[in-house]
């Protein structure tokens, strides 16, 4: 699969990348690192998403230019990759574009169900993360090409993807990956993860404060409900990427099985963060929203409005924990 892959891939002139919208730590770091490498084999990478790469990960555009896909950007590239995504509507403009300069498409990503769209792919859907994925990519071309930039970018969306470490989908596996990178970048994870997590403004600290507020919990202690609306952004004067991470403090309730933020803050509906613990999977409960994602993190869109939502997404989770229960997977 990753000899096939680099072998085709490598045979273009140049090569457009595209991470999925929303961005997050996995999708840039593997876009970076995939144009940084592409370059060193003679490749040219142009890095491509339509919204703003947050904050704490502009260090990574540093590494290499992430920019809006316009047409005579596009119109350059002989083949298009999409990273941590696998269905083409997860990268906005992405369709548009094909649809327009119809190029061969490869993609690299470890979320279940992919479409099959692709001519080229890596879908494993038990890695934990797409970095990692890039990761054995590269290091089975060439491990010298494993530099320092590199490094940084991957480790970032090993780090970003697995909770630092705790979720499920951490294997021994994805340990040895996170120690090659360091040795071969030659950095130690503060050098990563004071960048990443450790930089929130005051700001950002009083929309938990008004998110906590919003906590709610229903069917005996086992859902966290948290809610943030376009007020408490303008309240604060916060954005929507400012809210990456808050649902992870409602999952940190004791006896909370699964968590939920909806974002109630433009026209486009309300955007539902999903995550779990246990047994739970909240992938079946964003599917049935038309979403998707992992067993323990995915995300959906709900038409609204906000009360509509929460009833929903409460309803769906009654009826997996009932069934869980009766099946005695869940205590």
């Amino acid at each position: 699969m990753f000899e096939a892959f680099r072998k085709e891939i490598l045979q273009y002139e140049s090569v457009g990348i595209f991470s999925h919208i929303r961005p997050d730590g996995d999708c840039i770091g593997a876009q970076v690192a995939m144009a940084l490498w592409l370059e060193k084999n003679g490749v040219r990478a142009l890095a491509f998403n339509d919204h703003e790469v947050p904050a704490s990960l502009t260090w990574l555009a540093d590494y290499f230019p992430i920019e809006l896909p316009e047409e005579e950007l596009t119109a350059q590239c002989d083949a298009f990759l999409v990273v941590d995504g696998n269905a083409p509507h997860r990268f906005g403009s992405f369709e548009v574009h094909q649809h327009q300069f119809p190029r061969p498409t490869f993609m690299i990503d470890h979320h279940p169900d992919p479409v099959d769209v692709f001519d080229h792919a890596i879908s494993v859907d038990d890695a934990s993360s797409t970095c990692e994925l890039v990761y054995n990519l590269i290091a089975g071309h060439d491990e010298t090409q494993l530099d320092e930039q590199i490094c940084k970018a991957l480790y970032t969306g090993v780090v970003t993807d697995t909770g630092s470490f705790q979720f499920a989908s951490v294997a021994p596996e994805t340990m040895e990956v996170a120690a090659a990178l360091m040795r071969h970048g030659g950095f130690r994870p503060p050098e990563v993860v004071e960048r990443v997590f450790s930089n929130k403004s005051l700001n950002q600290l009083q929309l938990l404060s008004l998110a906590l507020d919003s906590l709610t919990l229903y069917e005996n202690n086992q859902i966290a409900i948290m809610t943030v609306t376009k007020g408490m952004l303008e309240k604060t004067r916060t954005r929507s990427e400012d809210c990456d991470g808050l649902v992870n403090f409602a999952l940190n309730v004791d006896g909370v099985k699964a968590a939920v933020l909806l974002k109630d803050i433009d026209d486009q509906g309300v955007k539902l963060s999903l995550r779990s613990r246990s047994e739970v999977d909240v992938n079946e409960w964003a599917r049935e929203l038309g979403g998707g994602g992992h067993k323990k993190a995915a995300g959906a869109l709900h038409p609204g409005p906000l009360d509509s939502a929460i009833h929903d997404i409460i309803k769906i989770g009654v009826k997996q924990l009932k069934r869980l229960e009766d099946e005695k997977v869940l205590p």
